[in-house]
């Protein structure tokens, strides 16, 4: 009789993703959130956490020069459950960075159910912005909507497919159309024609959200594109296209 898998006990931080030639002292951490399950209290899968690395690598080398360090979430559990699981461990990481690092600035960057937990865990003092790629929003979340007022003063930025048949891309517009009227600094980019995994324009996605984790933690200048949604209205700060050839148009 096969045995049921048990959570680990703690959350844990995966070891720090960085670039050769980086500084010794770190000046900002993105922490990585995966995807995830419904409901399971079985253990994440090694390849959830695997799934992140190429990510993390490239985000690492975009900041190579400020001192960015990466760290990939591993969750007590793979699944999101009744207590939102994902989230108190989001928000141990960042309790956790703080220990390590000192008082840095943190951006999390989660997908799917990952994003989500980014989403909520979004108001820790450390945080200063969260990026959510496809972010899971279930239709009936429970009598209250996602919460979106503890996101004020920070950089939000969410990235959804188009054609994502997995979580649905209006939810996260009505959401980001709910944190905008709280917080400016909020803004959603469509990738047309792109399903829940972001693999059809790739480049891009990981170039809108090097540009983004550089200009929220450093303070650096964002691409136009950027600067743009952030400071356009709605609707048209929260439906912006994300155009191909982006990834092409910036050097790290």
């Amino acid at each position: 009789m096969a045995q049921r898998a048990l959570p680990q006990s703690v959350a844990r931080l995966g070891r720090a993703v960085r670039t050769a030639g980086a500084p010794v002292e770190v000046s900002g951490v993105v922490l990585l959130l995966p995807d995830g399950e419904t409901d399971s209290r079985r253990r994440p899968s090694p390849l959830s956490y695997a799934a992140q690395l190429p990510l993390a690598r490239m985000l690492a080398r975009a900041g190579c020069g400020e001192g960015l360090a990466v760290h990939v979430v591993r969750y007590r559990s793979r699944g999101w459950n009744p207590g939102a699981d994902p989230v108190a461990d989001a928000r141990w990481a960042a309790d956790e960075v703080q220990r390590r690092y000192g008082d840095i600035p943190v951006c999390l960057v989660g997908h799917g159910m990952g994003g989500r937990a980014a989403l909520r865990a979004g108001g820790h003092a450390a945080v200063t912005s969260v990026l959510a790629m496809a972010p899971w929003l279930p239709e009936a979340a429970g009598p209250e909507p996602e919460p979106v007022k503890h996101l004020a003063g920070r950089r939000v930025l969410i990235v959804h497919g188009t054609n994502d048949a997995r979580t649905n891309p209006e939810l996260s517009y009505r959401l980001a159309e709910r944190a905008k009227k709280n917080n400016r600094d909020t803004c959603r980019f469509e990738v047309h024609s792109d399903g829940q995994a972001l693999r059809q324009h790739r480049a891009e996605v990981v170039a809108l959200a090097a540009d983004f984790v550089r200009g929220s933690l450093f303070a650096g200048s964002y691409a136009r594109p950027v600067e743009d949604a952030f400071a356009a209205p709605p609707p048209l700060g929260l439906r912006m296209p994300l155009a191909a050839g982006f990834g092409r148009s910036l050097r790290y």
